[in-house]
């Protein structure tokens, strides 16, 4: 019954398309159209990506960090390690350089040679005041030698902020407004002005600027996001319409299935816009993804149609049975597809639940667009010729399509033993596979931004901030004395680990306090004694200065502050490990019940949200996976046939992993996709094996080998084709800059072509070997699914032009 409604749903949709080609392809210009006009709202991703939920506890514990202290990531850092900057010339156009960027409105504060201050003792006020420590210009070579001679030994608080004592490396740091740091006028600016000034100062002096921190590699790393949208797009135009050409050996053919995909792709942008979500490395897969599976949907259309076409040579009813026998199976495959694609959207992480809402949008739609299209564009041509229908019985075809057979018929055992093997040796594989929480893995190694954060890794032990934030539980419990040698005890543990920087909090000032009250000499450079806290802590409180210094530690009620360090860019398991180390020293130092501890910053966050993913791709996969057994349930109405059709969908997916474990390959954001894509895509060929093998074991009377062999010959070749398609096509992410990107289409090219091999070879044998109960007229008394169906092709010249009208 179902099928027969299903049959009766696509005879009819295939008149209508085809008596109203006209008002059609009117309304889907006007869709494009209004999907053209959608573009302006695009917008590219100005904030960082954050991986976790919003109501997740660490991302609460950010959240509520941000509130007290603003923005962490708007810090920008400028460093030259070249002995030549300190003539006259050279460091006064560094100081020049200073002043020119403080200039500008999205500039905060900025603190360099120019500015910076000294803390010294007025000991007729007897308070603490800030004097600069340079007076005058300095002109002579000698001046600058004390100068810096003065800053390297007499000023520890400085050490590792401003400058690196052993390598003499100068830094200045640039703190961007906190209210535009996640805007676009922050990328405007650092593309703009900032960037020409760096230039400039290159230019005039011959030094090299090294640059970086959380802003300006957030900009350059999202400009190499936006630069790649269109080589992607171009490169899966050139890749798959090469290959296109090659199989269909048809120019019209081409230009019709390019015109399709060039349509989806202005669609997938016209949505991006509609729906106002923001371009990220994920969702600007989407434009070149939807070429690279709406071709496969023209090559099933288009083979289709020229099969008719050479059968009977009758443009009508060629064009009328494209729609109605391949309609519900491209539908159907479609389905799948974007069904892998949309287990994202039940993760709690909106990167991930936005790319599954466009893409699996996007997918239904390129469907919608090459079932209309293709058909109504080929009624208005002449037939094709015969040169155009050559392809059809190429010989290395069939030579591939009789190997496949002859191993199917003879080697079976040899099938079994190769599978068993990669499954035992992949499942080796996958227990090395690890975990990377590392926001900068994927950072293009090629470019200059990712080479500086190297260097500052080096020279100042990392960018990446780590943030402890500890709550008193009392108003003005930290600058209590007991409190802050807690934290000078904990600051001292941190030192210790050399993934870590210097950190900077509270008890850096105080211990600046102390030197300025004894002289500024270097060696008093330490917290107060319970003497000398009293009369200390007295003079501060009477500076005027103190206040706006204590405002980047200390929140307004003086009971939570904050111990800021920066991180190098290490594995998984050695930042996991630093965790556990902070947190051991932690609940040793800071007993709960009188503090609470927590760490949090961007950091630490992206590695949770990289672990919280991980889980999400279990459930995700698993959803998928359900998803589509339910279908083949639907299918085909057998329990065995659902667990045949799974294995040679599954294996690949094993295989992966096993190759990814072996390779070095880790678990991140970009490679958690690789599975979902790929099993949705792969099994879409099972569904037209099988779906080919039920109609051909009714019209062969139930006998099975036959069927298989039959099912075989007929669908190998447009699965042979779409997999090779689909294989080049995602290979087209490898010119990427990005690892992760790179990781993705190299992964899912491996995996389709692994699945292709599973369905042409290992589904096959599984069906001979396993189906003979399944055979029976019972179960098969009718398909679900229509595809290629056997040859009514060869229908009557009646029943041809009963069709026709």
């Amino acid at each position: 019954m179902v099928a027969k409604l299903t049959q009766g749903f696509w005879a009819k949709t295939a008149r209508i398309i085809l008596r109203n080609r006209i008002l059609i392809l009117l309304l889907l210009a006007l869709i494009t159209i209004f999907m053209g006009l959608q573009w302006d709202k695009m917008q590219f991703s100005n904030s960082q990506a954050n991986l976790l939920p919003d109501h997740h506890p660490v991302n609460l514990e950010y959240l509520d960090f941000l509130k007290k202290f603003g923005e962490e990531g708007n810090v920008m850092v400028l460093a030259i390690k070249d002995s030549s900057l300190f003539t006259p010339e050279n460091f006064n156009r560094w100081n020049r350089l200073s002043k020119q960027i403080e200039a500008f409105p999205e500039i905060d504060f900025v603190l360099s040679t120019d500015n910076l201050q000294e803390l010294v003792k007025d000991s007729v006020k007897q308070t603490f005041v800030m004097q600069p420590l340079i007076k005058d210009i300095p002109q002579t070579k000698a001046e600058i030698d004390s100068i810096t001679n003065h800053l390297f030994n007499n000023l520890p608080f400085y050490d590792n902020l401003i400058y690196n004592k052993e390598t003499q490396t100068i830094r200045t740091v640039v703190y961007m407004d906190k209210d535009i740091v996640n805007t676009s006028v922050r990328k405007d600016f650092i593309l703009g002005d900032f960037t020409t000034l760096i230039k400039n100062f290159e230019k005039e002096t011959g030094l090299d600027v090294r640059v970086s921190g959380m802003p300006y590699i957030r900009t350059m790393n999202s400009q190499n996001i936006i630069d790649e949208i269109g080589k992607f797009i171009l490169a899966a135009l050139g890749v798959t319409s090469f290959i296109f050409f090659l199989f269909f050996r048809s120019v019209r053919a081409t230009v019709i299935s390019m015109l399709v995909v060039i349509i989806g792709v202005m669609w997938a942008f016209g949505i991006l816009g509609l729906l106002q979500y923001e371009i990220t490395v994920l969702t600007a897969l989407i434009p070149p993804l939807i070429i690279v599976i709406g071709i496969p949907n023209c090559i099933f259309l288009i083979n289709k149609y020229q099969q008719e076409v050479k059968k009977h040579g009758n443009q009508a009813l060629s064009l009328q049975r494209v729609i109605s026998k391949i309609g519900n199976a491209t539908l159907m495959t479609n389905v799948t597809t974007a069904s892998g694609f949309a287990t994202f959207i039940i993760t709690d992480s909106k990167l991930l639940k936005e790319f599954g809402i466009v893409a699996s949008i996007n997918i239904l739609g390129i469907f919608v667009l090459s079932l209309l299209i293709i058909p109504i564009i080929y009624s208005f041509m002449p037939l094709p010729k015969n040169k155009h229908l050559k392809h059809l019985n190429t010989k290395w075809i069939e030579t591939f399509v009789n190997w496949m057979e002859r191993i199917v018929r003879e080697r079976r055992i040899a099938v079994y033993s190769v599978s068993i093997i990669l499954l035992v040796t992949s499942i080796i594989g996958i227990y090395q596979i690890e975990i990377s929480g590392s926001p900068i893995e994927d950072m293009p190694k090629k470019e200059q931004f990712f080479k500086d954060i190297r260097f500052f890794e080096e020279e100042f032990d990392g960018i990446m901030p780590v943030e402890i934030v500890v709550d008193t539980k009392r108003p003005r419990g930290v600058l209590r004395p007991n409190n802050l040698k807690k934290m000078d005890e904990l600051g001292n543990h941190i030192v210790d680990i050399p993934e870590l920087s210097r950190p900077i909090s509270v008890v850096d000032l105080v211990k600046y306090s102390k030197q300025a009250f004894y002289n500024g000499i270097p060696k008093y450079y330490q917290l107060p004694t319970s003497q000398e806290n009293t009369f200390i802590m007295d003079v501060a409180r009477k500076s005027s200065d103190n206040g706006d210094l204590l405002k980047s530690f200390v929140d307004s009620t003086g009971q939570v502050t904050r111990i800021t360090t920066y991180m190098k860019d290490v594995n998984t398991e050695k930042m996991e490990e630093i965790e556990g180390t902070l947190q051991k020293h932690i609940d040793k130092i800071f007993p709960a019940d009188r503090f609470k501890v927590n760490m949090t910053g961007s950091a630490l966050l992206f590695l949770k949200g990289t672990k919280y993913l991980v889980k999400n791709l279990i459930l995700s996969l698993s959803l998928a996976i359900g998803l589509i057994a339910l279908f083949m349930a639907y299918l085909f109405r057998s329990f065995r046939m659902v667990i045949i059709s799974l294995i040679p969908n599954l294996l690949p997916l094993i295989v992966t992993a096993g190759v990814m474990g072996f390779a070095g390959v880790p678990i991140k954001p970009s490679t958690i996709l690789v599975f979902s894509i790929a099993f949705g895509i792969s099994v879409d060929d099972t569904i037209h094996f099988l779906a080919k093998y039920r109609q051909e074991l009714i019209a062969n009377k139930w006998k099975i080998k036959k069927s298989v062999y039959a099912a075989l010959r007929e669908t190998g070749v447009s699965m042979f084709y779409t997999s090779i398609v689909l294989f080049f096509g995602f290979s087209v992410f490898v010119i990427s800059n990005f690892g992760g990107t790179v990781a993705l289409g190299s992964l899912v090219s491996a995996t389709l072509l692994f699945a292709m091999l599973a369905n042409l070879i290992l589904l096959p044998s599984l069906l001979l070997s396993l189906e003979r109960s399944i055979a029976n007229k019972e179960v098969l008394k009718e398909p679900q699914i229509d595809i290629l169906p056997k040859e009514d092709l060869n229908a009557s010249k009646e029943e041809i032009e009963e069709d026709s009208k």
